[in-house]
């Protein structure tokens, strides 16, 4: 027998497939209770992930938009040109640092020629890309599959890449970051790709602009706790930096 959480990956899996199901074909196919599957729809729920209904649920369709990077790039531009500007007072010459795929990851690479001796690892083929044109940078691009609408490499061989090292600092993207679920992102392979990095780096710094706060995508990296510093930008609400401070996460605005 499955257990829980396999369970619910499996519904999750199946409500993004046919973008609805029923409590007893659920039962059905699980072989457990309708009141089992019934406490599984109202927890996917309480996560964001679906719309219950009567005798269901229903897809929650932004909890799994994945733009393509061209998208991402004409969004919020000049935040994330500012916060890829904060972010290399974060960087040392000497330091070994962990870039993920993404738009402000993007700024921030762009901005490295001013570092010396620097070991950069990524799984962002555009990035490798850049890092070519700078001197005094050793580039290491993990291996995986490539997705093409990010230009990421992700998957078994992407994770085992990074899996032989230990870095001072990653910067990390994100599609959402919400107080209760964390950081999450649309595709399953990225976020476990990312909950890796994170896993590997002895400082986590993520990177994004406050329209994606208290969003919730498909797939969780991690919790809010396993983040050391935040750069974003001015329009983070009040409110919701004070939850960031509460749980010990450095709040820097550009």
């Amino acid at each position: 027998m499955r257990s829980t959480v396999e369970r619910r990956d499996s519904i999750i899996q199946l409500i993004q497939k046919n973008g609805k199901v029923r409590v007893d074909d659920l039962s059905e196919q699980f072989d457990v209770s309708s009141v089992t599957i019934r406490n599984d729809l109202d927890f996917l729920e309480k996560k964001g992930i679906c719309h219950r209904t009567h005798g269901g649920a229903l897809i929650r369709k932004n909890v799994y938009e994945d733009p393509t990077l061209e998208e991402k790039q004409k969004r919020s531009k000049k935040e994330k040109e500012r916060i890829g500007g904060k972010a290399l007072e974060y960087i040392n010459s000497g330091d070994s640092i962990l870039l993920d795929s993404g738009t402000t990851t993007l700024e921030i690479a762009f901005r490295l020629n001013s570092k010396k001796n620097l070991t950069v690892m990524t799984n962002a083929l555009n990035i490798a890309l850049k890092l070519l044109s700078f001197d005094d940078i050793n580039i290491m691009l993990t291996g995986g599959t490539l997705r093409k609408e990010s230009y990421s490499l992700v998957g078994p061989e992407a994770e085992a890449s990074i899996k032989n090292y230990y870095f001072d600092k990653l910067f990390l993207g994100v599609d959402g970051l919400d107080i209760e679920l964390g950081l999450t992102t649309p595709n399953p392979l990225e976020a476990q790709l990312n909950r890796i990095m994170v896993a590997r780096a002895q400082q986590v710094i993520a990177v994004s602009d406050s329209s994606k706060f208290g969003r919730r995508s498909f797939s969780q990296i991690c919790s809010i706790d396993a983040i050391n510093t935040l750069i974003t930008d001015t329009n983070i609400s009040p409110e919701f930096e004070k939850e960031l401070l509460k749980r010990n996460v450095e709040v820097v605005k550009v």
